[in-house]
């Protein structure tokens, strides 16, 4: 077969394979029903991703290989609504709901009316566009009027296709929900209470949060989910139940009317019915929802009934009233993290809330304590709806026996629980601080339990139990005193057989292997989370330079501001860390980052922006070149930009922009020749 018949073989496969795996990501995150094991999906998505690596010039923005998420961007860019993305009026009752019925029957004068009823998910409001069956653009609400292109983090949520299966409109605008699921929500707080880090207060807040991050890799990890609930361009159908149920076929994750997430009714008894219903088992759901939303269905109806300045006179929103109950404080505790934070916590009387028994709740800080007036043996209503955390809203004053002094009014402990150190709270911290990092045990077990963490160190054999063991029992003071650790000392401990000793002591070998970036964000330092490390690993090459680097140096590399360069300097100034380091480098902990083959500095000092669609290359790839070759990849176009890589169908206003402030334009094949 001639050369050019065996990249036609070739492109023609990785276009099989691609098909394949998108089929595949469908069954297994919206219909929940995969026909084929993990092991053989990897062995499709490996194969496919080496072909692309071998052969670059098929290369697919939209591939199933790009799904992880891309390079952080430098800001979103802002996107006028082609339709007006507006707010529902809420309703609270019975009562409003059928007056709203009324209305909507008075205004189509005696027609026969069928009304859909829907959750009203508890997340962000997000619009797709798509062309030709391929994902253009992921826009937030805004205002309404105006939202941010968010695509690059919303091609990481697995549950929203990249690229529409056959029968789908050449194009299309479809709105839905991006939500947090509860248990990876609980399990990425898990991880920040386990590393000493504030935790999310609900799910909808952090999802928000999520998809506003700069670095799409984040977002990945968050894993977060998509219910589409409205299609916005005609598709030959009559009604909205009918336009979501075809939402299905294309690849979406929709309600279906088999799990009652979605329901028509003639009456208002059937709408009621269907709000009782999910007011109680929303409890059961594994994301939250706040409410039901009740639709006119028919489309006709729908545009003769129109909106108001606010919202639309054929839709309103049933919200469920937030759980709110009452129970006696019992105390308040203080925990210590591993930064030293001490986070107040109440201890209740059991109650249920929310389908659960809750016995604890948070309180922050010491302002929570005090503008709630919290006194011992308080009678305190505590909330949770689309919270996950239980808090205390309020305290009922009446419930309080004889004068307010014989209980006492609750203070925040000058000392720390743990050590009886004198707390400090530095200027604009919400935070009270324990000073002493060096003698107070359970901070200086959690510095220990980040270290061996999973996304640090992963330290097999040893987890946060066996490691406050072993602070009691003296065997380690700090991360370093790991690898001190010798057979003899470990035998004698409760739980130590042969064999789990054994273990631990080779995850602590092993780990001596885990690159730079890793070591640097083990080691705690406030701010530095794995991205900042990834960033100041790449910039800085090795721990000396990094050390020595003035803040002027450290406010110079992408994303590290003045807060985190602060906390760098005021870190490294301590002789007891900089020794620490010393010995961590002692024991063969890697303190610089490999170098890799064949990278060249060739575009060293340049800040190059990417723009458009490519050819030869496809632009993960691209952006990974300039990298490689020691350029840095920028997202928006400013004075310091060196020169833009455009490709076909770069966006105007990224043109426009660059011509204004003299930033030149090459193209892909110009690039390429540079290197």
């Amino acid at each position: 077969m001639s050369q050019k018949g065996d990249l036609n073989k070739i492109e023609n496969r990785i276009i099989e394979l691609r098909k394949q795996l998108h089929h595949h990501n469908h069954l297994y995150y919206n219909v929940v029903e995969p026909v084929i094991s993990d092991k053989e999906f990897d062995i499709l998505l490996k194969e496919l991703e080496e072909l692309e690596r071998q052969y670059p010039q098929f290369g697919d923005p939209l591939s199933p290989t790009q799904r992880p998420g891309g390079d952080p961007v430098d800001g979103f860019e802002k996107v006028v609504h082609v339709h007006p993305m507006l707010s529902l009026s809420n309703t609270y009752n019975s009562e409003e709901v059928e007056d709203w019925m009324n209305r909507v029957e008075k205004g189509l004068e005696g027609e026969e009316i069928v009304y859909v009823m829907e959750l009203k998910y508890d997340g962000v409001a997000i619009s797709l566009l798509y062309e030709n069956g391929r994902l253009q653009k992921g826009i937030t609400r805004g205002d309404g009027v105006t939202g941010e292109d968010v695509t690059s983090n919303v091609k990481t949520i697995r549950t929203i296709p990249l690229v529409l299966k056959e029968g789908a409109p050449e194009k299309l605008e479809i709105r839905g929900e991006i939500f947090y699921p509860f248990e990876d929500f609980n399990r990425l707080n898990a991880q920040r209470e386990e590393n000493g880090e504030q935790v999310f207060a609900n799910p909808r807040n952090t999802a928000a949060g999520s998809l506003k991050m700069q670095d799409s890799r984040i977002v990945a990890s968050r894993k977060l989910d998509c219910m589409m609930y409205s299609v916005m361009d005609s598709i030959g159908v009559d009604s909205h139940s009918k336009a979501v149920e075809k939402a299905g076929d294309w690849g979406f994750k929709n309600p279906k009317p088999t799990d009652n997430m979605i329901s028509t009714s003639k009456d208002a008894n059937g709408v009621m019915s269907f709000i009782e219903f999910w007011d109680k088992e929303r409890h059961n759901l594994p994301f939250a929802i706040d409410g039901v939303v009740i639709k006119v269905d028919k489309y006709d109806q729908q545009e003769r009934l129109g909106l108001t300045s606010k919202s639309p006179r054929w839709a309103i929103s049933y919200k469920f009233e937030t759980e709110r109950v009452l129970t006696k404080l019992e105390k308040v505790t203080y925990q210590v993290g591993r930064t030293g934070a001490i986070t107040p916590v109440a201890n209740l009387s059991p109650v249920q809330l929310g389908g659960t028994t809750v016995r604890r709740a948070s309180l922050h800080n010491a302002d929570q304590i005090a503008k709630l007036d919290l006194h011992n043996d308080d009678m305190v209503y505590v909330e949770k709806g689309g919270e996950i955390i239980p808090k205390i809203v309020d305290v009922d004053l009446n419930a309080r026996k004889g004068s307010v002094d014989m209980f006492g009014s609750i203070k925040f402990p000058y000392e720390c629980p743990e050590c009886s150190s004198t707390l400090v709270r530095e200027e604009g911290e919400a935070a009270h601080y324990c000073p002493n990092s060096e003698g107070c045990p359970p901070q200086i077990s959690g510095r220990i339990i980040h270290f061996i963490g999973r996304k640090s160190m992963n330290i097999d054999g040893l987890g946060s139990e066996t490691v406050v063991q072993l602070v009691e029992a003296g065997l380690i003071t700090d991360v370093s005193s790991l690898y001190e650790l010798r057979e003899a000392d470990l035998l004698p401990l409760e739980r130590m057989a042969e064999r789990s000793v054994q273990k631990l002591l080779n995850g602590i070998k092993y780990s001596t292997e885990v690159p730079f970036e890793r070591v640097l964000f083990s080691l705690g330092i406030r701010f530095v989370g794995e991205t900042v490390a990834k960033k100041l690993a790449k910039s800085f090459r090795n721990m000396n330079t990094l050390m020595s680097a003035s803040k002027e140096e450290l406010e110079a590399v992408d994303e590290i501001g003045e807060r985190i360069a602060i906390s760098l300097l005021d870190f490294f100034s301590i002789e007891k860390n900089t020794n620490l380091i010393r010995r961590l480098e002692g024991f063969g902990l890697q303190m610089a980052k490999e170098e890799e083959d064949g990278a060249t500095d060739k575009l060293a000092g340049l800040s190059i922006v990417v723009s458009g669609v490519f050819q030869t290359i496809d632009r993960t790839s691209l952006k990974k070149l300039i990298e490689f070759n020691g350029g840095k990849v920028s997202s928006s176009i400013s004075k310091k930009t060196s020169f833009i890589v455009a490709g076909d169908k770069m966006g105007p206003s990224k043109k426009e922009k660059a011509e204004k402030l003299g930033v030149s334009i090459i193209t892909e094949q110009e690039f390429l020749d540079k290197l």
